[in-house]
């Protein structure tokens, strides 16, 4: 693959030139630099940040909205809080782990055309000035007016940014990370991971308006993309991972040092320390991967690479060009599960345990699912929290295809001897357990349950984007992935974005699907309903066998007729189809006769019901809507199909599915 990036060299920063990509990637609206300290003993960033804004929009802005996402975590009547009960994926906040984020000084001056760029490094802005403006900032609550909640705050400014202008933004702040790691975040003894940490700008719309919703329980980030210069000042025998690349490493003199990092065409920095990470390296095509682990887990280091480059390779070959140098894998430490399993651009962190034996690949299945928001969160950027759907749900499909095809379809999530499941039938199963709750569009935060907000952000999207494969070809939506991927990286894509590229380069008008699927909560099911063969007697009545002399004479007794051998029998067959749910999409029917005989037939599913009739010299054998399994949205295959035998697999099938949900069920507790 073509690169654009240059790698950072010693001549590079002489002349103080950090740059990565030769061209900007994205427009680069919210740029940072921030200069933190670590307290470690208290849990403590000391930061002071500074942020470059650009309007890039049609209308003026009159204020400035930041997040402020350590607020939910800072008492227990935040939104986050109240919704969540103070449990987040099993873990909770100790009694005296609580974080906050504390906005101390806010100042900025408007830029002019000259001063506002581009520049490659922060240490080239400009400076704020004397007549910057002292500000002052108030707390809002765009989404459930609960004023204990402290995520959102507005700035309202003296002068607005006018379209196409800048704003240079002072902010001095003082966060605490919870404790233990809760919800992505936190600290635990020696270990700290570090997001959604400093005040991050959200995102002004094309309409004008500020799109920044307070901290939910079921609901990720949106923001624009910039450029980061970030000095992170930690204890001299800590190791350090962040986003971006590292630029220098100082030491300070006073037992801690200062690691300079820099990043470009991202939209958020987060970084971890520890002094007990045990680091690993490897390569995957052009991207240099970097493992920290547990020491007390560096023997699963080589599996969590492994996995890494297994992630890069397949996304780069299948969906698009990674297009950043570098990716780092995180190890949470013991009592920091609150920490894993999250994404971050180039950074993420992983979630193991000990003994985890090979044949449970938690590991491999972790580490392809957050690399993989590193394009469907990071390069494409839609809004998580209305349609998180695009992310998680568009990351699970890849996640599905990609462990399938590493480990096997039916193996590929547990493989055990006795007991095999793949990630296809443990989502589809998942989502069964609540198909008709809501339907996938929805705000994070207004599914009827945090179940509800899984199933349709993660496991539906999963089985109808592979379903949607199956109707269109393994060939047609490579395309459509690898075109949304080129057509909408660096922007901020929406639903109706996705069903274009997908009517475009199929070839057809998919909104019948996409409308079902993605706008009601409509549920597929379709079931054969009846199966019966029955002999077609020869000729009877005065047409055939009968004649006025015989009804004159007496109709013959029953046991004067001839009856012929069953060879010569012709059976009338009839097998009906039943549509269960509202849900319509075109189904195959396979019928078998007795003589091996094997029919296949079409219905487009549009009508409650379907009748097909044969004449044979054999009976039916059996009759099965979707033999292939190529619709997984299907949420009973127990009832589709039928035989003129009593069988046990509908019993195998039913037995299969309450193990997949119970597996569901250890799986979430584990992560």
């Amino acid at each position: 693959m073509i690169r654009t990036w240059v790698v950072l060299c010693f001549g590079a920063l002489a002349w103080g030139q950090t740059q990565i990509f030769e061209t900007p990637l994205s427009p680069r609206i919210a740029n940072y630099k921030i200069d933190v300290t670590l307290d470690p003993e208290h849990r403590l960033l000391d930061a002071a940040e500074q942020l470059m804004w650009t309007n890039t929009t049609e209308h003026e802005a009159t204020e400035l909205q930041f997040h402020l996402y350590l607020n939910a975590f800072r008492n227990n009547r935040s939104t986050f809080m109240r919704e969540s009960g103070g449990r987040h994926r099993g873990n909770e906040i100790s009694s005296d782990g609580w974080g906050y984020t504390n906005v101390s000084s806010i100042k900025a001056r408007l830029l002019a055309e000259e001063e506002s760029g581009p520049y490659w490094n922060a240490s080239q802005w400009p400076t704020l000035g004397e007549s910057a403006w002292s500000l002052d900032h108030e707390f809002i609550w765009p989404d459930d007016d609960n004023q204990d909640d402290k995520t959102v705050i507005r700035v309202v400014l003296p002068e607005p940014v006018p379209p196409g202008g800048s704003v240079l933004v002072d902010i001095d702040f003082e966060a605490c990370l919870p404790s233990p790691p809760f919800a992505r975040t936190g600290a635990k003894e020696e270990y700290f991971f570090v997001g959604q940490w400093f005040p991050k700008i959200a995102v002004f719309t094309d309409e004008g308006v500020w799109n920044c919703h307070q901290f939910h329980l079921n609901s990720e980030f949106f923001a624009d993309y910039g450029t980061y210069d970030v000095s992170m000042t930690v204890p001299e025998a800590n190791i350090l991972g962040a986003t971006g690349l590292e630029v220098s490493v100082s030491e300070t003199g006073n037992g801690m040092k200062t690691h300079v990092y820099h990043a470009e065409d991202v939209h958020d920095f987060a970084w971890t320390t520890s002094p007990d990470f045990v680091e690993f390296k490897g390569q995957a095509q052009d991207v240099e991967i970097r493992v920290l682990m547990q020491k007390d887990r560096a023997y699963q280091g080589e599996r969590h690479l492994i996995a890494a480059q297994h992630s890069v390779t397949y996304f780069q070959d299948w969906y698009g060009d990674y297009p950043f140098p570098n990716l780092t894998v995180i190890d949470p430490r013991r009592g920091a599960a609150g920490s894993g399993g999250m994404e971050y651009p180039t950074l993420i962190t992983a979630g193991s345990t000990y003994g985890l034996p090979e044949s449970l690949r938690a590991v491999e299945l972790v580490i392809i699912h957050e690399f993989g928001h590193n394009f469907w969160y990071h390069l494409l950027a839609s809004n998580e929290f209305e349609e998180s759907w695009l992310d998680e749900g568009i990351n699970t499909y890849t996640e599905i295809q990609i462990m399938a095809d590493l480990y096997g379809e039916k193996s590929d999530s547990i493989d055990f001897p006795f007991f095999k499941i793949g990630g296809l039938d443990m989502h589809r199963n998942r989502y069964a357990s609540g198909p008709d709750l809501d339907p996938m569009l929805r705000d994070s935060w207004s599914y009827y349950s945090g179940s509800s907000y899984g199933i349709n952000s993660y496991s539906k999207p999963g089985v109808v984007l592979t379903t949607l494969q199956n109707y269109l070809g393994r060939e047609t939506m490579s395309k459509v992935m690898k075109t949304y991927v080129e057509r909408h990286s660096f922007t901020h894509p929406t639903t109706e974005d996705f069903v274009a590229i997908a009517n475009e380069v199929s070839g057809q008008d998919l909104t019948w699907f996409f409308d079902q699927a993605i706008h009601t909560n409509r549920v597929l099911d379709y079931t054969v309903s009846f199966i019966k063969s029955t002999a077609i007697d020869e000729g009877a009545g005065f047409d055939f066998d009968i004649t006025r002399d015989d009804l004159m004479a007496g109709l013959k007794d029953d046991d004067e007729k001839e009856e012929s051998d069953d060879e010569d029998k012709t059976y009338r067959t009839e097998v009906r189809l039943r549509r269960l749910g509202e849900f319509q999409f075109p189904v195959v029917l396979k019928v078998v006769f007795e003589d091996g005989e094997e029919v296949m037939e079409t219905w487009d599913g549009k009508d409650l019901w379907k009748k097909f009739f044969y004449e044979r010299k054999s009976k039916i054998a059996s009759a099965e809507i979707d033999p292939d399994h190529l619709i997984p949205l299907d949420i009973n295959y127990t009832n589709n199909s039928k035989t003129l035998e009593l069988q046990r697999e509908p019993m195998t099938h039913m037995n299969a599915t309450w193990l997949d949900r119970f597996q569901i069920v250890l799986d979430l507790l584990a992560l």
